[in-house]
């Protein structure tokens, strides 16, 4: 099975290096504007083969990605200056994914498309847009979305309240960013709910507690990106473990975003909720039955990425 990389930046070659690591797919294909970056990413990825798993790791064009499986975005431009706005990046970024999207696709009409490069929301919801001019359904096109925020509400509230975060289920909805929404209504751990497992447990998770959490998983990325730039570890494990459940058809429940006719009552818009994915992309989506204030968060965040769609 053949993974393609598009964009061989920090992010990009992270995500190859997770896949390297857990042993996903046979072959992966890194492509790059910057052929040196993207052949020596390659060379090193394969110089970790003896110690992981018996990958093929090449770097290549497009053309490289014929029969790919699944190919992940992580391709963009950084800011030009702390003065460019956010809608101008956004408006640069639109530019790239205009070529490289129809490139990815000539070259692999069949393959699932995995955006990572961010803004994500907006990014995925432009990449649905130019996929549908080939001819391919929106379902196959997924962003990363809010799966990394939801991974860090979990393992922040596991440790809160003491349990192995696999056994707990809490969800991070609407945009990868300031405004996401994290739905404590619907938390359970062990398959009860959250407020039921601390009273049973005796413990105290009240307003100041989860204000605390909030605020951790919210301000997470400005955190780390203060301290060394960028993130990427976080980012290229998500990738990994979306892009093994698509190659396996594993049919799992993962807060990726995909285009939506209407989510909280705004139309045509892309963000994150839980999405039902496997092997052919998104099978479903599910709702989630919201407390009026988390309602009005997710209708106000999926409003602020309605407002960037319209703009570019």
């Amino acid at each position: 099975m053949k993974i393609g990389v598009v964009g061989a930046g920090f992010v990009g070659a992270t995500a190859a290096y997770a896949l390297l690591m857990q042993g996903i797919g046979r072959k992966i294909v890194l492509v790059d504007l910057n052929k040196e970056r993207a052949q020596a990413e390659a060379d090193d990825l394969y110089h970790a083969v003896p110690f992981a798993s018996p990958l093929e790791i090449i770097a290549g064009d497009y053309d490289a990605l014929a029969g790919a499986s699944v190919v992940i975005l992580a391709a963009g431009v950084n800011s030009a200056s702390p003065e460019e706005t956010r809608l101008e990046l956004l408006g640069r970024n639109a530019e790239v994914f205009k070529e490289v999207v129809p490139a990815v696709l000539k070259a692999a009409p069949n393959t699932l498309l995995l955006v990572a490069t961010n803004p994500v929301d907006i990014m995925t919801h432009l990449t649905a847009r130019y996929a549908a001019e080939a001819g391919v359904p929106a379902g196959r096109v997924i962003g990363s979305g809010t799966t990394l925020d939801t991974a860090r509400f979990r393992a922040l509230l596991g440790r809160k309240v003491g349990v192995d975060s696999q056994h707990v289920h809490a969800y991070v909805v609407g945009e990868h960013g300031d405004s996401e929404v994290l739905t404590w209504s619907n938390v359970t751990v062990g398959g009860i709910s959250l407020n039921e497992f601390v009273a049973h447990r005796d413990m105290v998770l009240g307003d100041v507690e989860r204000a605390e959490i909030d605020e951790q998983v919210r301000m997470a990325a400005p955190r780390i990106i203060k301290g060394k730039r960028a993130t990427y570890y976080g980012i290229g494990s998500a990738l990994a473990r979306i892009v093994n459940v698509m190659l396996h058809d594993q049919r799992a429940i993962m807060t990726v975003c995909t285009p939506h006719d209407e989510i909280a009552g705004v139309n045509d818009v892309t963000a994150s909720l839980p999405h039902l994915i496997g092997g052919q992309g998104v099978i479903d989506s599910f709702p989630l039955k919201l407390q009026p204030n988390e309602q009005d968060a997710l209708h106000n965040s999926v409003t602020i990425i309605k407002r960037y769609i319209e703009k570019l």
